[in-house]
């Protein structure tokens, strides 16, 4: 029997391992650089982007995909083992990941690979430690407990992007290998404190056609989406791709037949009528427009600093990845104060005012990046990100607890699964919407910007004309890692030797590029925040719609195979 202290046991435990697991999604977006040099691999060589791409993605496609199926077996065979489970696949993945052997495409694959392994530890983290604590607290004070959980989720995503930054300037293997001291520590303290205290069904069977099909679908949805920003066939992005196409396609209509198949199965992965509680049907779709918009948001943010603000003040290219972890991290700090303050409120007040002002806060945020200029000053900058912060604190812990306040006590695992799906589903979506978009804002100015400006400085025409007809994500790319962007565009010709010193020392500077840059740039961020505000404000109308608070009565048993539901 579990002691009066047990729900803090829960707390601090689960806090640990969602801080873990959000922190390594993050930390190696700004550890790029430092990975790919360490493996001696140029990542802007056009052969060598797909690496780029699966060592940024894998870790979160793979949480996306299988947070539902672990959510299930959590219900099924123990929250907690399958938790205490994801904390040792975790760490394993860590320790495997620092000691990559070997150098080039290989040394590449294996990162590549090991990460998705990671994923499936991540995941089952991410799919229990709700479940966990929503068991352990009772539904009066789970909105405290959600903002301490969901604040750590968040934050670490956040968090990740300053670690990343120091640990890769000292050796980029301590991105991975500092995880692991916390991942055994978290294994062994789960493994001993730890206790199933929900209601579970072990006889129930497992839904293995729909277990296949909903990771078939949703893999090849979002990698044919994510893979949409590469070129293709002379166009600037590979949207006509038959093999993008098959794969949006062929996800959309697999994930179709998979709604046929929980409709008809004896024990299904996840019951479709939890769609029908209002509560968890609005809590999940707020959260997926949310993680779109997050996840744009943090992506554009950081090639916005890394790519013109930090090289215009003078600071080298290689160490901008750094510094825009540290001057992101007013974002972090907003959050950090909203988060438990609006989950405690929540548990008295409901979700509703708290998730739908919070939303609200981000809108206004977003508008005010787009109204101030491209090199802003950086107090405005840091009050703005700081409130988009704040927004999502107050949104993310109120909307947690509402979803997991909605279902039955025997589906809080696959709940807990779904709306990590959702979040991680719309990160990675956020990927391929918010770089498209970027890119074909680039697309309208960048090409005569760029051919004029290394014209002007003695570039051969035809060499310039060349450049400036290449597709925008390469350059898009070279200040998303770090890599200044014109050495790396006229190296492959040659050209930089050609040139006078003077125009040779403008064209490699800190201030050339970035100053290229910003109007093409500006007019991309135009759109990019433009679609970030409005799919805030559809979140924001999806949280409206949620109704007033309302807890699953567990009291009543649920009927076999059967979900109760209700709304406010």
């Amino acid at each position: 029997m579990p002691s009066k202290h047990y729900h803090w046991v829960a707390l601090s435990n689960t806090t640990l391992g969602m801080l873990l697991a959000t922190v390594n999604s993050s930390i190696v977006i700004i550890s790029l650089p430092a990975i790919f040099r360490g493996i001696h691999l140029d990542p802007l060589k056009p052969g060598n982007v797909s690496y780029l791409l699966w060592i940024l993605m894998g870790y979160m496609l793979v949480s996306a995909v299988l947070v539902v199926t672990l959510g299930r077996l959590g219900d099924l065979f123990g929250r907690v083992r399958m938790y205490n489970a994801g904390f040792a696949v975790f760490t394993v993945g860590t320790l495997v990941l620092a000691f990559d052997p070997f150098q080039g495409g290989a040394g590449a694959l294996w990162l590549i690979g090991w990460r998705v392994f990671q994923g499936i530890g991540g995941a089952m983290l991410m799919a229990n430690s709700a479940a966990i604590l929503t068991d352990a607290f009772p539904a009066h004070r789970r909105g405290m407990a959600m903002g301490v959980n969901q604040v750590a989720g968040i934050a670490g995503s956040f968090i990740g992007l300053v670690a990343g930054g120091l640990l890769s300037e000292i050796d980029w293997r301590l991105v991975f290998f500092v995880s692991a001291p916390i991942g055994v520590a978290g294994t062994v303290w789960g493994y001993f404190s730890l206790r199933d205290t929900g209601r579970r069904n072990p006889g129930a069977k497992i839904d293995w056609l729909g277990n296949v099909t909903f990771a078939v679908g949703l893999t090849a949805l979002l990698a044919a989406i994510t893979y949409g920003i590469q070129p293709y066939a002379g166009h600037d992005m590979g949207w006509t791709n038959p093999w993008v196409l098959s794969g949006i396609i062929g996800g959309v209509a697999v994930l179709a037949a998979f709604c046929v198949i929980e409709t008809r199965v004896e024990s299904p992965m996840f019951h479709l009528d939890l769609f029908r509680i209002r509560a968890f049907a609005a809590g999940n779709s707020a959260g997926l427009l949310t993680a779109i918009s997050r996840g744009g948001m943090q992506f554009m943010l950081i090639i916005w600093l890394q790519g013109i603000w930090l090289p215009l003040r003078g600071y080298a290219y290689e160490d901008t990845p750094l510094w825009a972890g540290i001057y992101l991290l007013p974002l972090t700090v907003g959050f950090l104060a909203a988060g438990p303050l609006s989950g405690t409120l929540s548990d008295r007040y409901g979700a509703r005012i708290f998730s739908t002002g919070g939303l609200a806060v981000a809108a206004l945020s977003l508008l005010g990046l787009l109204l101030i200029p491209t090199d802003f000053p950086y107090w405005a900058f840091a009050g703005l990100i700081f409130l988009n912060g704040a927004g999502t604190g107050l949104f993310a812990a109120p909307n947690s607890a509402a979803i997991m306040n909605s279902v039955p006590a025997n589906q809080r695992g696959v709940a807990s699964g779904m709306a990590a799906t959702f979040t991680n589903a719309g990160m990675v979506l956020s990927i391929g919407v918010f770089f498209s978009l970027m890119i074909a804002g680039l697309a309208d100015t960048l090409p005569r910007t760029l051919t004029a400006g290394l014209t002007a400085h003695g570039v051969p025409s035809g060499v310039a004309t060349e450049i400036g007809n290449l597709p925008p994500v390469g350059t898009l790319f070279a200040a998303f890692l770090g890599y200044n962007p014109v050495e790396s565009l006229l190296a492959p010709s040659g050209t930089l030797a050609t040139l006078s010193p003077a125009d040779r020392s403008e064209l490699t500077g800190h201030s050339y590029f970035p100053s290229l840059i910003s109007d093409p740039f500006h007019h991309g961020l135009v759109i990019v925040f433009g679609l970030a505000i409005g799919i805030t404000l559809l979140a924001g109308v999806a949280s409206v719609l949620r109704g007033g608070r309302y807890v699953h009565d567990e009291r009543e048993p649920e009927p076999r195979g059967k979900v109760a539901v209700g709304e406010a």
